[in-house]
């Protein structure tokens, strides 16, 4: 349904959509704590799997993924891609790390309210600009990602630290 909905609606000159590897990612040899607390993907949406791949093809969509990286991965190696050749980029996800992407060429889409964010928007919503997600998250934390953050930050603080010092650095 969504997918037919995008279609319809957006009528995209291209599309992909980029899927997890079961298995680790290059980020767990970087911190061993990297999503231990996330829950294994209940079987009856695993089953589905084959199932959603088959009719994104079935529609002439492109189904990405690599071992050893993550759909995240995926997604902003294509909008680098995509954006060097001119073409503008709509990363359509829930995973607020994809903000850091934002930029002149590509906006982020939050599909529930049907509102793009470039970066003004982000800057409303979280206080920094895109080029600071990464800082952002990196003194709140990421509890779904088990990433801890600096003790007492929120995303609150974390935007009020890096408007005064401009950075993490």
């Amino acid at each position: 349904q969504t997918i037919r909905k995008i279609l319809k609606s957006y009528s995209p000159d291209y599309i992909g959509v980029a899927f997890d590897v079961k298995g680790p990612s290059f980020r767990h040899a970087l911190f061993e704590e990297y999503k231990v607390q996330r829950p294994v993907m209940p079987d009856v949406l695993s089953i589905q799997l084959p199932y959603i791949k088959n009719l994104l093809c079935a529609f002439n969509i492109a189904v990405i993924e690599k071992p050893g990286f993550e759909a995240d991965d995926i997604i902003a190696t294509l909008a680098k891609r995509f954006k060097a050749k001119d073409v503008k980029v709509v990363i359509l996800t829930s995973d607020k790390d994809m903000y850091q992407l934002v930029d002149a060429d590509t906006v982020f889409f939050d599909y529930a309210k049907e509102k793009e964010y470039g970066a003004e928007e982000i800057r409303k919503k979280f206080g920094v600009g895109p080029e600071s997600i990464v800082d952002l998250i990196a003194l709140a934390g990421d509890p779904s990602d088990n990433i801890p953050g600096v003790p007492g930050i929120g995303l609150k603080t974390a935007a009020k630290l890096i408007q005064e010092f401009g950075s993490l650095e």
